[in-house]
């Protein structure tokens, strides 16, 4: 058996921990469109309290 076989393997049989699914891609664009919405929201108030 190979060493990358071997950790391939080893990998392959850890427990899920009950975090994120990596199929679940739904929340990913609600991320990024809010994310984009603070970064917006943040230089409109840094360039009313005239901070810039």
């Amino acid at each position: 058996m190979s060493a990358t076989h071997t950790l391939a393997a080893r990998l392959g049989a850890r427990a899920r921990t009950g975090g994120p699914k990596d199929d679940d891609r739904g929340p990913e664009l609600l991320e990024h469109v809010l994310g984009w919405i603070l970064v917006v929201l943040v230089a409109v108030l840094v360039t009313r309290a005239g901070l810039m």
